[in-house]
């Protein structure tokens, strides 16, 4: 939750803002609007929660939940439950079918999650949660009001000996889907348990500064002027102490800097761009390792995106940083329709992927994801690999990135290109904080001091001549 949920003078407990009986002010003006009701943003959450279930990712369903009488602390305790409950989705579920003898509508389901949730993870009190929940399934199905009322209480009966029960279910221990467990043992059995582990964390706000407008001394400097502490990572990396609105910083706006997560900074360094080179970004939107490379080298980039809308947001991004791209709407793995045949001395390819390393920060794509997915983006990883070496000039280097920690996608995709190219050899990359890299795989987590990251794979692949 973002503040604490209390006992208001209204008759329901609301998001905690100042939230004073409403008056007058002295002036006559209007009265300020009510706070909240938190049954109102359990059922929100709930329903943003279910939209993800069916196949939206969360930025989707949240966008799609009514904010109507919603003040601005619910906005962001929508968001906060929402995402706290996806992230702590395979407890949640395990801890209701302990207490729930028969299944509920699922709306009502739902909000026992998203209460769940905050019983276990939240510092809200219990009692605000049970009686919120209980009027929210009631308001679905007056039905419900007992059964609600009755899981909850029971669960709060002895909380340790529940959990206890639930750890015998992977799901609920590990807040994964079984099938991806499995993976990683299969993938990385001596690693498996710290990358679930990093996956359910919550990663920092981390900024990348634009070495072409500012110094990161200059931006500490600045944020600290507003009091925000910063910690200088590596290079042109700066770690918030606390999350923030990005927005809000100072020198965003004038492109200071970009919000990029360390591990992903990585990618332009790896490349090794100079002035002069001619490189591609295959498939560049959002634009964050794009605009690194621009910071890095006055280059001829050529920035392919396949969605117009991702690529106007990525035109937008390098207007506010000021820098420069040729921005095409282009599938990278059709060249014929793209491509003037002048080959480039290096390409970028953040390839498509399950999005498995990055789930400490898109706690929805743990749900929205099938074990048969690997498979097919696999297929697609391969055709864009295929499709694009022949635009690399011989002795230019591919770095292909993933944010993946499946093996399939990733090294064992690396070893099926280089049979399939007698051309191609891998060029041996140096990544920080063992034990968070090996064989070119970042696992999602490590320290607060020397590098905390999500999880990537690079393979850096040059063209022999």
């Amino acid at each position: 939750m973002t503040g604490p949920v209390r006992e208001a003078e209204s008759p329901a407990p609301t998001i905690a803002h100042d939230a004073a009986r409403p008056s007058r002010c002295a002036s006559g003006g209007r009265p300020p609007v009510a706070p909240t009701p938190l049954s109102i943003v359990q059922t929100r959450a709930a329903q943003a929660v279910l939209a993800v279930l069916e196949g939206r990712n969360a930025d989707a369903a949240l966008a799609q939940i009514d904010r109507n009488g919603l003040d601005g602390p619910a906005r962001s305790a929508l968001v906060d439950l929402t995402l706290g409950t996806l992230r702590y989705l395979g407890e949640c579920r395990t801890l209701l079918k302990l207490f729930a003898r028969a299944r509920p509508r699922p709306l009502v389901e739902a909000i026992l999650w998203v209460a769940l949730y905050q019983l276990r993870h939240s510092r809200t009190a219990s009692h605000v949660v049970v009686s919120q929940a209980v009027a929210a399934c009631a308001a679905i199905d007056a039905g419900a009001r007992g059964f609600a009322n009755a899981v909850l209480r029971n669960y709060l009966r002895d909380p340790a000996d529940a959990w206890s029960r639930a750890l015998a279910t992977p799901e609920a221990e590990w807040n994964h889907p079984e099938w991806w467990i499995r993976r990683l043992k299969q993938d990385h059995p001596d690693a498996w348990e710290a990358i679930l582990r990093g996956g359910n964390g919550q990663g920092p706000l981390t900024l990348r500064v634009n070495r072409r407008r500012a110094t990161v001394e200059q931006v500490r400097e600045r944020l600290a002027a507003r009091k925000i502490s910063a910690q200088a990572l590596f290079d042109h990396a700066l770690v918030l102490a606390r999350p923030r609105a990005v927005e809000q910083l100072p020198g965003f706006r004038e492109g200071w800097f970009s919000v990029q997560d360390a591990g992903a900074q990585l990618a332009g360094p790896l490349l090794g761009v100079k002035d002069g080179m001619r490189v591609l970004d295959a498939c560049a939107a959002p634009g964050g390792k794009a605009a690194h490379l621009a910071e890095l080298a006055d280059l001829r980039l050529t920035a392919l995106e396949i969605d117009a809308e991702r690529a106007r947001r990525l035109e937008q991004n390098f207007a506010r940083l000021g820098l420069a791209a040729d921005v095409r709407v282009a599938d990278a793995g059709a060249p014929h329709a793209w491509w003037d045949g002048v080959a480039f001395d290096r390409i970028l390819l953040d390839a498509p992927c399950t999005g498995s390393g990055v789930v400490r920060r898109h706690p929805d794509g743990k749900w929205l994801k099938r074990e048969s997915d690997i498979a097919q983006l696999a297929a697609a990883q391969a055709r864009l690999i295929d499709a694009l070496w022949p635009t690399l000039a011989p002795g230019g280097r591919l770095l292909y990135v993933t944010c993946s920690v499946f093996h399939a996608e990733n090294a064992a995709q690396i070893e099926r290109a280089l049979a399939r190219h007698a051309d191609m050899r891998r060029v041996r990359i140096h990544l920080p904080g063992a034990p968070a890299s090996a064989g070119g795989q970042l696992f999602p987590g490590g320290n607060r001091r020397t590098h905390n990251h999500d999880g990537y794979f690079y393979a850096l692949l040059e063209k022999q001549r």
